[in-house]
């Protein structure tokens, strides 16, 4: 069975179509227009690399970004009018905004952005160089700046993730915001399609020196695809601003145990209407990860349950990853306002053959040893990963209400994996001839979308948005075992497995946006009709094929009230939902040990949520929010008993989940040299559902703390000092024991700040470590989980070529919202 492509879909139809758009009425030159300023202290002295954002008006959404000059000037390009703002932000600084302002048909110059010193701007001679604050709160998002950022430099990107406010990474992989599962990774605007293992993954193999910054989004709108109970977090990797040829090298070395190298070089060449970009990173990433585990089988009930038997594990895996990372494509501006876009990506991530050993002891109802055995795992695995996008923007002539735009999207992505292993259990006590059990699993991924948005302004006021999207997903996978013992290899039936899915996602939105003096609504519709078809080829009886097919409704709204220059609230609504993964559906086995496996269930179903959040904000820089939400059929992930000695892992549906939850961001200016930014999230989730005979009726409040603490030590010194709590915390029928992280870089600037050298340390005190258990009425288990978590990295950077910022026309590019669920 091969993947079918979409109905009269193509990317050359597509680009005809693109191209035709933009040749319209409207579509012929028109000048540029500009917004120009400049920034000064207190003092009035010039702020040189501040970073200048543009601001829709009406909702503070970002528009563009840019820098001052040495001498404090700045100048932004818009050709869409308008009403618009404009902030400025440097470290040791008070953000500042502009009054809104029109942009018509003329260029604008703003009057002087004066930015007060926050106690961070200079120490006695000491001059501070400007640079992005590290965390930034916007009206509907947190912005993790990670470039530049001294502790991400050497990590990899899932490493920044679990220092990022309110985000957390359990022991099974499983992303978290605010305390709750269920997030849609976006990355470059595009979705990865992957969860759990197979997303950390790939995020392991992807340098931090590639991002950019990180959005933590709890609540979108409807012009985001629905996936995604507890929100988005939008991952942006860089791209450079400047003029003529220029780009940055990179490389780093880290030491745990075992070594970390990472080494990148980025391109760019920018030259009138045409903008050439590529990057290309290494990486070569090894560790070792140690897990103990404790099970108990139980018999009878209540006060009558007894002991059955017990079971000891203990491993460890050995690991190394070796990835390539590369990107490259072009901006080309067809007319002042029409931008024509292409960009290839690629990840392929390989782990070389590794050898794990289990040790598992079996005990009986009177903790007497029953059987021993020692298993050892070889396994390792092979995932090129290619993606293509064509996109496309124009605005059209403004009128006395402003500029309608049009942008479009293509997309073509192919992920495939061969993951082979062999498991050889040596039976200690029984005597039993030792049995090799082999595998190979191949899997192939196909995505492709198209997609287009419209913006149209009724009044200089009033914004009406809507699009569509077409996407078609098909994925194979294959396994086969085959069992050896006393010589005669046989084919494993039970555990052979071919299946294969087809889905199809037709969606469309409609957003309505209303400014009226200080208040700002919003409201909007998704439809969304899912075209599902699962089929398990060899396999007889209930052989967990399935057809689905289902459309429904995702309304979303918002409010946001400006009291006065200090306080602003704000009450938001939508309901969302999320699919199962494409890799949770497929029921084929992943072999563990022999007592342990995991498992998909083709039986899963959607599971969908209503989310509710208000929120105040305090100077434009303290925020409170508060989060409820009520989720049907919770996905998540089990560890159940098959039998007296034998369990298996995989996702089920529950009955029901409440969350609600708190969210305090407060940074402070502590010393002259001293800033911190602190984020607490306080949360309850209550957990209802039936799983192996055990009824479930369970919640738990918990908290997260995350402060990241900067020090500006001289002109080319400076340090971060991040630290991260975890409380304890029930995810199901798991309860995760409280842990923590202290993670400390120090860097500085040489060679005219062309180049940077960065040391930092993560989990200084080696405290990230995983505790946990699962209690069913039958059965008991206690985990220990940890890694070289512990990891020195020192790392060099450098930038060459123009140092001249130009306004960007590149489009974060793709389809924003494609491509998460293919666990594979």
């Amino acid at each position: 069975m091969k993947p079918q492509l979409l109905p009269h879909f193509s990317l050359q139809s597509g680009l005809l179509l693109l191209l035709v758009a933009g040749s319209g009425p409207g579509a012929h030159a028109q000048s540029v227009l500009t917004i120009s300023g400049s920034v000064r202290t207190a003092a009035g002295a010039p702020l040189e690399f501040t970073t200048i954002t543009l601001h829709h008006a009406a909702d503070s959404a970002v528009v563009r970004t840019g820098f001052s000059n040495d001498k404090g000037a700045f100048e932004l390009a818009q050709t869409a009018a308008g009403r618009y703002v404009v902030s400025a932000a440097q470290v040791g600084f008070v953000r500042q905004w502009s009054k809104p302002f029109e942009v018509a048909a003329q260029p604008v110059l703003l009057p002087t952005l004066t930015l007060p010193a926050s106690g961070a701007t200079a120490l006695k001679e000491v001059t501070v160089v400007g640079q992005r604050p590290l965390f930034e709160r916007l009206a509907d998002r947190t912005v993790v700046n990670v470039e530049g950022s001294t502790l991400a430099a050497g990590n990899s990107s899932l490493d920044v993730l679990t220092r990022a406010p309110g985000v957390t990474v359990d022991s099974n992989n499983n992303l978290s915001l605010g305390g709750k599962q269920g997030v849609l990774v976006l990355i470059d605007g595009k979705r990865q399609p992957m969860t759990g293992t197979e997303l950390a993954d790939y995020l392991r193999a992807l340098p931090s020196e590639q991002l950019k910054n990180i959005e933590l989004i709890s609540n979108p709108p409807a012009k985001y695809e629905a996936q995604g109970s507890a929100g988005i977090i939008a991952i942006n990797l860089r791209k450079d601003q400047r003029q003529g040829t220029n780009g940055t090298v990179n490389t780093s070395y880290g030491r745990s145990q075992y070594g970390k190298f990472t080494s990148g070089l980025t391109l760019n060449h920018r030259h009138k209407n045409l903008n050439l970009f590529g990057s290309y990173a290494y990486a070569n990433r090894n560790g070792v990860e140690k897990l103990n585990i404790n099970r108990n089988f139980y018999q009878g009930e209540g006060q009558e349950r007894t002991l059955a038997s017990r079971i000891t594990q203990a491993s460890v895996q050995d690991f190394s990853n070796h990835s390539h990372t590369w990107k490259a494509g072009a901006d080309y501006t067809l007319s002042e306002r029409t931008v024509l876009g292409a960009v290839a990506s690629g990840l392929d991530n390989q782990a070389p053959l590794r050898e794990s050993t289990t040790r598992t002891s079996l005990f009986n109802e009177k903790s007497s040893l029953t059987e021993a055995y020692r298993a050892v795992s070889v396994r390792g695995f092979n995932s090129p990963n290619v993606a293509a996008n064509l996109n496309f923007k124009h605005t059209f002539l403004p009128d006395s209400s402003g500029s309608r735009e049009l942008t479009a999207d293509a997309d073509y992505a192919r992920y495939t994996s061969r993951r082979p292993q062999n498991l050889t259990t040596f039976f200690e006590l029984s005597g039993r001839p030792p049995v090799l059990l082999s595998g190979d699993q191949r899997g192939e991924l196909t995505i492709q979308s198209a997609k287009v948005d419209y913006t149209h302004p009724l009044s200089k006021t009033t914004r009406l948005e809507a699009g569509a999207k077409i996407s078609q997903v098909y994925s194979d996978n294959d396994v086969r075992f085959t069992e050896t013992v006393n010589g005669e290899t046989t084919l494993d039936l039970g555990r052979t497995n071919h299946f294969q899915y087809d889905e199809h996602i037709t969606a469309a939105y409609l957003s309505f946006n209303q400014t009226r003096g200080k208040l700002n609504v919003q409201a909007g519709l998704r439809g969304e009709q899912t075209k599902a078809t699962g089929q398990q080829l060899m396999a007889t009886g209930d052989n967990g094929s399935f057809r689905r097919s289902y459309t429904q409704l995702f309304p979303s709204a918002g409010l946001k009230q400006t009291l006065n220059d200090r306080h602003e609230v704000s009450l938001s609504v939508s309901r969302r939902i999320d699919r199962p993964s494409y890799g949770q559906l497929n029921p084929f086995r992943v072999i563990i040990d022999a007592t342990t496996s995991g498992a998909g269930n083709p039986n899963l179903r959607p599971q969908t949520s209503y989310n509710f959040e208000a929120g105040h904000t305090y100077k434009q820089k303290f925020s409170a929010s508060l989060r409820y939400s009520t989720t049907d059929q919770p996905i998540i992930n089990v560890v159940q008993p098959e039998s007296d000695s034998t369990v298996v892992a995989k996702p089920v549906n529950l009955g029901r989940q409440q969350h609600m939850g708190v969210t305090l961001t407060i940074p402070v200016e502590l010393a002259t040299w001293w800033s911190m930014h602190n984020t607490g999230v306080f949360y309850h989730n209550q957990f209802v559902g039936s799983i192996a005979g055990t009824s479930l009726d369970a919640g738990r409040s918990s908290f997260n703390f995350t402060s990241n603490s900067s020090f500006t030590l001289s002109k080319t010194w400076s340090a971060e000092l991040n630290a991260r709590y975890q409380a304890k915390d029930r995810y199901g029928f798991f309860l995760v024991k409280p842990y923590g992280q202290l993670t400390l870089g120090i860097q500085k600037s040489v060679w005219d700040r062309k180049g940077t050298i960065k040391l930092n340390v993560a989990d200084l005190l080696y405290t990230r470590k995983i505790r946990a258990t699962s209690t069913y009425d039958n059965y008991a288990e206690r985990i220990y989980q940890r890694n070289d978590s512990r990891v020195a990295t020192l790392s060099f950077s450098y930038r060459f070529g123009n140092d001249k910022v130009a306004p960007t026309r590149r489009r974060a590019g793709g389809a924003e919202e494609e491509k998460n669920r293919a666990g594979q």
